[in-house]
């Protein structure tokens, strides 16, 4: 009895382990709770029908399967506050499962959609694993399914070191429970005592051969592989999150600083209200931030982040500053950027998309009028000036995204930089000189032209007061601060928020704000004002510092005459970065086995989810987006088709040359099981037109460019020959065709 309950046993805990694998990732202890459950259902049921036919094992399985689904998606609504019924939450999850789990921020809330797939991959994996080694009493066998689970849950974890650490013992308790279900399936078939001498001395021969050959085994192996294994061991390991496209924003929300001016013109618009509950030693009145901008072109600054889907909580707990609840109405505030003070640590009241390095906030929808929601801030209290004095910044190389100023920066600017770190020994001195000559040569007003680029910083810090130099809005201090202190080997990112008031919880457009951060190490991002204070006087600029004009003036930049623009064009082409490479030797080995076990280990998710997502990607490509967008993308479809087929397009081939290509490979071949062609255009004639459309939006200007038909007929076009590529290849290969992975990573290319 001890023996036949023992192999459940080590099944049900070595799946139970793959659930405690996954929960770090996720946020309470629900998600473990759920896979426990699902993973002893499973094998009870198993044990339970053992002696019956094998046949009702799987459908007594899927009842329990129902069951647990419903309990599942019940429980996990009710923690994730979802209201809906019961069955369309369950169709709502099962279809963005997959899309959810990989776009997810990590701890990732328990939610129908976030834990319904571990389960039923849980339960799933139980039914084989105990049909394999309980009934059958294949018990070394049956741990395949388990293993797989289990690979699958580290392969999800990826990267994350926090959960890396927290679940550096399940290894070793897993193999402890593998080893107690073998041991107790093991039992001899034959009574020792029925054996002669001769027959016992042949036995002993043959299990040391078997002994010595197996130890060989495992020592030629382990020198083989042995040093391959233990370089993974410092490698950062694959993060499959980084194959699916987290949720994007349009151009307006990537860039709200442009905002600043309309906002500061209709400063008696009602954007939102904000009801401001400091905690003990919080600031009463603290700004509230709209978003963090990272990356600027020398003509706008972007917030350039990686947006994951969140649920209540948002990222672990950082630091142990005082808490601020805000409780936020919007009005007229439009987008989808949602306001919170900073550092967000928890939200109530929507589903938001949420980038962790920023602390930005994005609804998954536009804001509407009257939507309200709860935010819980964790304050970082500003470091003392003292501190900050002795403080260093980033290296280079380490803040580099920070640094950098594409372009060519003017002359005046550089030399105003260069003029105000003279004699400035630290990084916040030099930091504190910008922000005090912000402050005491330039006017602030709330009616400035919007604009941060070059010329508009150059004109601000130099331009005729006549003209409109020397004043602007907050815009442009904060511009011109980052473009200063970049140049000044600080790292500076821009921010954009809102003043709040004691008495008042209107926040309306003459409140918006922008203000500069300047990371120090050891501190974090330390936020500077350069806005002139109300008692300040305004210093002429002239006074105190003069560019010094260029030597010469540059000669005008020539124009290739336009036979030379094509050659011009493969020249720029040829020039861009290569990708980089991939890895070599036994690395490469090894993360394509980890990844081949991760992607075989839920089948039913898996079959599942690669037609879905490239179907998904595939409609929102050549349905949505500019034409010339959808264009590209249709012809990206016939290159992914050709390498699908096994005839992909040479690289050096124009756009011509490869619809030339691509029509005969479209010719029929003698294929068994093949299926004739649909009657549809000639390939040639629709290859050649997408060819044309291609050409044209690669090259013709944006007012010239191609428009909706043409990105409809090279969506129709790129299909129907995909559609007639495919129904030409042989009966295994359009299956294959289906389920094929690889397009997911595929770069796109002209």
């Amino acid at each position: 009895m001890v023996r036949r309950l023992l192999v459940p046993v080590s099944i049900l805990g070595m799946l139970v382990l793959a659930g405690f694998a996954l929960a770090p990732i996720y946020n309470g202890t629900l998600l473990p709770l759920l896979t426990t459950v699902a993973a002893a259902g499973a094998v009870l049921v198993s044990v339970a029908v053992r002696r019956l036919p094998a046949y009702t094992a799987a459908p007594a399985s899927v009842l329990g399967l129902v069951v647990m689904v419903y309990v599942t998606v019940r429980v996990s609504a009710q923690a994730g506050q979802i209201s809906g019924a019961v069955p369309d939450i369950a169709r709502e999850a099962l279809r963005n499962s997959i899309p959810r789990l990989l776009t997810a921020l990590i701890p990732i809330e328990p939610q129908p959609d976030t834990v319904l797939l571990p389960v039923i991959a849980t339960w799933l994996t139980g039914l084989a694993a105990a049909e394999v080694g309980v009934r059958y009493g294949r018990v070394l066998l049956s741990y395949a399914p388990p293993t797989l689970l289990f690979g699958g849950a580290l392969y999800l974890v990826g990267p994350d070191t926090a959960a890396s650490r927290a679940t550096a013992w399940i290894p070793l308790a897993y193999a402890a429970f593998a080893i107690v279900g073998l041991i107790a399936s093991a039992r001899p078939d034959f009574a020792p005592d029925a054996l002669t001498t001769p027959q016992r001395r042949t036995l002993g021969l043959r299990v040391g051969a078997g002994a010595a050959a197996g130890l060989a085994v495992v020592i030629v192996l382990s020198q083989l592989l042995g040093p391959a294994v233990a370089g993974q061991g410092n490698d950062t390991p694959v993060d499959p999150r980084n194959y699916v496209t987290p949720p994007q924003l349009d151009a307006l929300d990537e860039n709200p600083l442009v905002r600043l001016s309309g906002w500061n013109l209709n400063k008696h618009q009602h954007l939102f209200d904000a009801t401001v509950t400091p905690g003990p030693g919080a600031v009463a009145q603290p700004l509230i931030r709209l978003a963090v901008l990272n990356d600027y072109d020398g003509i706008t600054w972007r917030i350039g982040s990686v947006y994951r889907n969140a649920g209540r909580v948002l990222g672990r707990p950082d630091g142990d500053g005082p808490e601020i609840t805000q409780t936020i109405t919007i009005d007229e505030l439009d987008g989808r950027l949602l306001p919170a003070a900073a550092t967000p640590q928890k939200v109530e009241g929507v589903r938001v998309a949420y980038d962790a390095d920023t602390g930005t906030i994005a609804l998954n929808d536009a804001l509407r009028k009257g939507l309200t929601y709860t935010v819980t801030s964790r304050q970082r209290p500003r470091p003392d000036d003292q501190a900050l004095f002795a403080a260093d910044v980033p290296a280079p190389e380490e803040a580099a995204r920070y640094l950098a100023l594409p372009g060519k920066v003017p002359d005046s600017i550089a030399q105003l930089s260069a003029h105000l770190g003279e004699g400035v020994s630290n990084p916040y001195q030099r930091a504190f000189a910008i922000q005090q000559w912000l402050e005491e040569h330039y006017k602030l007003v709330g009616d400035a032209p919007s604009g941060h680029a070059y010329p508009n910083v150059e004109h601000f810090l130099f331009g005729n007061k006549a003209t409109g130099g020397q004043k602007g809005t907050s815009e442009q201090f904060t511009a011109a601060f980052a473009v200063l202190a970049r140049l000044a080997g600080l790292p500076t990112r821009v921010a954009v928020g809102f003043e709040t008031h004691k008495d008042d919880k209107a926040v309306r457009g003459g409140d918006a704000i922008a203000w500069p951060e300047v990371e120090f190490t050891g501190f974090g991002w330390v936020a500077f004002d350069p806005l002139p204070k109300s008692d300040t006087v305004q210093r002429p600029v002239e006074s105190d510092f003069r560019p010094k004009p260029p030597a010469s003036q540059p000669p005008p930049p020539s124009v290739p005459p336009p036979s030379d623009l094509a050659s011009a064009a493969a020249s720029h082409s040829a020039a861009a970065p290569a990708p980089p490479p991939a890895a070599a030797g036994g690395s490469a080995t090894l993360i394509a086995a980890s990844t081949a076990a991760a992607v075989f280990l839920l089948v039913a998710g898996f079959f599942a989810a690669v037609p879905l997502v490239l179907s998904r990607r595939r409609r929102r490509r050549l349905s949505e987006g500019p034409p010339a967008a959808r264009i590209d993308a249709a012809w990206h479809e016939v290159l992914v088709g050709l390498r699908q087929a096994g005839r992909p397009a040479p690289p050096h081939l124009t756009a011509g040359e490869v619809a030339r290509y691509a029509a005969t490979a479209a010719q029929p071949r003698a294929h068994a099981g093949a299926r004739p062609l649909r009657p549809s255009a000639p390939p040639a004639d629709d290859l050649a037109d997408l060819a044309l459309l291609v050409n044209a939006s690669a090259f013709a200007t944006p007012d010239a460019g191609p428009g909706e038909p043409q990105a409809a007929r090279a969506a129709a076009h790129a299909t129907a020959y995909v559609a007639g590529l495919r129904a030409r290849r042989p009966w295994w290969r359009r299956l294959l065709w289906t389920f094929d992975p690889r397009p997911l990573r595929w770069h796109r290319r002209r």
